[in-house]
């Protein structure tokens, strides 16, 4: 087990200039037809956000406020996070068929592609923060200490998002129809990450254990929590973190374990 993860490590750092193309590969395919190109990743969020503020406003009756949070600014955090993992783990899902060609030709460690997949959403992702600051400072947030504490939440949602886009990056290869049940999961996933409406009203109905069971909410709640100077909710802290570090270790166990197979069925 040593031998195999010190290979593992050696063909990591042997091919992690591949990598950093990979990415920046990945993320000029994305905008290559795009006219605002990587500034739309500014401006969809942006427009989303308002867009949601007002038809939701307008529907709960809202004056503004979520909790410690102003409403533009709660709607946005979740919609920043949902759509990361959304975009990091359909990525990783299709980027071993998408890669068919190459991994027929040519040898590089199969992970590299489904990791290059969600770095590259990720390196979006944090370039979206920048609209989300903005509108805190717009929205009169008070800062604090418990904003750099943020990093920890990201952290564990990119470490999700790496376990389950390897696990779902290998199964893709033998059921094609995974896509389409993915999309079906992520909608029911979306609605149980409070992004658009408060936690507490699902709580008060007696359903609050599907946003328990969410850990895409708990890490969505953290960094709320931090935005808002409030500090870390411990049972979703810890549930997020043992989550993330199980996921990628059951997805690369599978990944590890069927990756030779792959070749016979692309």
């Amino acid at each position: 087990m040593g031998k195999k993860t010190s290979q593992i490590f050696l063909n990591f750092k042997k091919y992690k200039f591949l990598l950093s193309q990979l990415v920046v590969k990945d993320i000029k395919l994305k905008y290559r037809r795009s006219y605002l190109g990587i500034v739309w990743t500014l401006i969809e969020p942006l427009l989303t956000m308002v867009v949601l503020t007002m038809v939701f406003s307008a529907f709960l009756g809202k004056s503004g406020e979520a909790g410690a949070l102003p409403f533009p600014v709660y709607i946005l955090v979740g919609r920043l996070l949902y759509s990361f993992f959304s975009g990091a783990t359909k990525g990783a899902m299709k980027s071993i068929r998408s890669n068919a060609a190459m991994i027929k030709k040519v040898y590089v460690p199969k992970y590299m592609y489904p990791l290059a997949s969600i770095l590259s959403n990720f390196i979006i992702f944090l370039i979206s923060l920048i609209v989300l600051f903005g509108v805190a400072i717009i929205m009169r947030v008070t800062p604090s200490f418990w904003m750099f504490a943020a990093i920890v939440p990201i952290i564990q949602l990119l470490l999700i998002c790496i376990g389950v886009g390897l696990f779902l990056s290998t199964l893709a290869v033998f059921f094609r129809d995974l896509e389409y049940l993915w999309g079906v999961a992520l909608m029911l996933i979306m609605y149980t990450c409070a992004i658009f409406y408060e936690a507490d009203r699902l709580y008060a109905a007696g359903y609050g254990w599907l946003l328990d069971i969410n850990p895409l909410y708990g890490t969505i709640r953290n960094f709320r929590e931090c935005i808002s100077g409030a500090g870390f909710h411990m049972p979703s802290l810890l549930y997020c973190t043992i989550f993330g570090v199980v996921s990628i270790i059951i997805g690369a166990f599978v990944f590890y374990k069927k990756q030779d197979e792959f070749i016979l069925n692309l």
